[in-house]
């Protein structure tokens, strides 16, 4: 069975970046995750933080793109 996990990065050397990207937007919206497990944040938490980091990257692209 092959591994077909979305939960993983083309760039090993961009899960650090990543990982400091997350708690730094966790933190801006006051949810308290930390490294490791964090099963005790209910799924709205844990999903607002992903959310955010998505939105967070389109708006610098976008910004990149215009040549800003």
């Amino acid at each position: 069975m092959s591994n077909n996990s979305s939960n993983s990065t083309n760039v090993p050397e961009a899960r650090e970046a990543l990982d400091k990207f997350k708690m730094e937007v966790a933190s801006e919206l006051g949810v308290p995750l930390t490294n490791g497990y964090n099963g005790n944040l209910t799924s709205a938490q844990n999903g607002s933080v992903g959310g955010y980091m998505v939105k967070k990257m389109i708006e610098a692209q976008e910004r990149q793109m215009a040549g800003k």
